[in-house]
């Protein structure tokens, strides 16, 4: 059986996203797909999940082979429940992620991408911390636009990214940049141990890593 690197999408779909920068997610969405399904290393060791956040958290794609993997319908509604999100993609990882026995080798450490366009509404403290310590994966947080905060974030994980604004164009270089650090690491487990630090590409200018 071979290795697979699970990638975690998890998308704030609240309705501050509604309008241009849901429409921009759903593209964003389309043209990530059609890299990767573009990329023979990617092909081989990717699989995708993705999980949306509202009002409540859905995993509205389960972890699934590039080549089998159907676009889900995104909408944007509701609040922001961080905290629901966080302990769904626990939950999905627990059970979709193969562990390391004696006999098999099991998958690589998760990819995670999470963006976020606002503060949380829910309890989301505990899930944080949890996250933070438990390492599930190596988890790229991104705070879309001015209301999103970097602090809330940096609970979550070291490696936080801003976009400035929500604009169609900003958006898409952000799924731009998700799909090569992607392609980057599909290329690098192969390579390199599976708990080495990710390895990501450096981001377009829309796009600051903050320190």
């Amino acid at each position: 059986m071979s290795r697979r690197l699970p990638v975690y999408l998890l998308l704030d779909c609240s309705g501050s996203m509604s309008g241009e920068p849901i429409e921009a997610v759903r593209q964003g969405l389309k043209a990530l797909l059609s890299e990767l399904q573009g990329d023979p290393m990617a092909l081989e060791t990717a699989y995708l999940s993705v999980i949306t956040f509202d009002s409540t958290a859905y995993q509205v794609s389960p972890l699934t082979d590039l080549m089998l993997f159907q676009e889900p319908r995104i909408q944007a509604s509701g609040s922001t429940s961080l905290g629901a999100a966080l302990n769904l993609l626990e939950q999905c990882i627990d059970r979709e992620v193969r562990k390391s026995s004696d006999i098999q080798k099991g998958d690589w450490k998760p990819l995670i991408f999470l963006m976020t366009d606002g503060m949380p509404t829910d309890r989301w403290e505990k899930a944080a911390d949890r996250i933070k310590r438990k390492r599930p994966g190596n988890i790229i947080a991104c705070a879309a636009g001015s209301n999103a905060d970097e602090n809330t974030l940096k609970r979550i994980t070291e490696i936080v990214v801003k976009l400035n604004n929500l604009q169609p164009d900003t958006l898409k270089a952000f799924f731009q940049w998700v799909s090569s650090s992607i392609k980057t690491t599909s290329q690098s487990v192969v390579q390199v141990m599976a708990d080495a630090p990710v390895n990501l590409p450096p981001p377009p200018p829309q796009i600051a890593i903050v320190p």
